[in-house]
């Protein structure tokens, strides 16, 4: 059976006569182009082209059969377009949930530009602490902050890092310094809570370290948490994926080992293909693995940064 992507080697060494030239125009290796002429000529058992020193030139088989392989590349392009003008006239609803801390620091900049390139697609949005059934129809996809993917006829895809890790303000940090280990926390207050499913992990690693007694807030919510930590109170267990975006927050410690949280986009398999979803999560899938490029950026930088000043401290004798 013939491998399309074979005949479009084919057609460009055809195009620019020569594997080099071809294998630029494809950004491939030029061996790379080299292997696919040869796995067709193989395939079909004909000498498509002639190996000169000047370059590659079509045989008569290779010229009768080029007008077959641009009729072959006319179609697929033709169904490539069409797949993407049915995607962007999809329409419908589509259930989405996901965690109110995500919503409410991330999200609007990108369901503002899914509107404007899907506008006949209508998001539902859900921020409820329960996790919903896909598979039961309770949603269609799901944000979700776990260390693996779990549940029976799930599909999707790992995004990004989210780690849970304590964080300062910059104004608190320079009014009472940055703790850099579990042990100076004692000396910091802490803001505890964050919901119950949040609140289950973060006290027992509050218990772990001896802890409790410096929590000094309680919040019922995650984005309770960030609210507090941004205005100055004290630190808090946040998410590295919406923390280390905020220039304003400081990461004080590195997550604890064995806490590492991933952040996936999940569908149900009978879904996958539905083109209101499909649009949905290749559009949030883009725009959250950009973000979570980002905030990786900054926290790198900010090592650097804190490095450098460390430095400047205590200079190398």
């Amino acid at each position: 059976m013939l491998d399309w992507n074979d005949l479009r080697h084919f057609l460009a060494v055809a195009a620019t006569g020569s594997t080099l030239a071809a294998g630029r125009a494809l950004r491939v290796s030029q061996t790379t182009v080299a292997r696919r002429i040869a796995a067709l000529e193989e395939a079909l058992g004909l000498a498509l082209f002639e190996r000169r020193q000047a370059g590659y030139a079509l045989t008569p088989a290779g010229e009768a059969l080029l007008g077959h392989a641009r009729a072959v590349e006319a179609a697929a392009t033709a169904l490539s377009d069409a797949a993407s003008g049915h995607a962007r006239d999809a329409s419908g609803t589509v259930r989405v949930t996901m965690e109110e801390l995500f919503a409410v620091t991330v999200l609007g900049p990108i369901l503002r530009d899914f509107h404007e390139a899907h506008p006949a697609i209508r998001v539902e949005l859900d921020t409820s602490e329960e996790v919903r059934d896909l598979a039961g129809g309770a949603a269609d996809v799901a944000l979700r902050s776990a260390k693996a993917l779990k549940g029976n006829g799930l599909v999707g895809r790992r995004i990004a890092t989210n780690n849970w890790t304590i964080y300062c303000s910059r104004t608190y940090a320079d009014a009472h310094g940055v703790p850099r280990s579990r042990r100076a926390l004692k000396g910091h207050p802490l803001i505890g809570g964050g919901g119950r499913n949040v609140w289950r992990v973060y006290q027992e690693w509050l218990k772990q370290n001896e802890l409790e007694a410096a929590v000094a807030i309680q919040h019922d919510s995650a984005t309770g948490l960030l609210a507090a930590v941004r205005s100055g109170i004290g630190l808090a267990a946040l998410p590295s994926f919406v923390a280390d975006l905020d220039p304003d927050l400081i990461c004080c410690l590195p997550p604890a080992p064995g806490m590492e949280t991933g952040l996936w986009l999940l569908t149900h398999e009978r879904l996958r293909h539905s083109p209101p979803v499909r649009a949905v999560i290749d559009f949030l899938a883009d725009r959250l693995t950009r973000l979570a490029r980002e905030g990786e950026a900054r926290r790198s930088s900010a090592l650097v940064q804190r490095e450098a000043e460390l430095a400047t401290m205590f200079p190398a004798a």
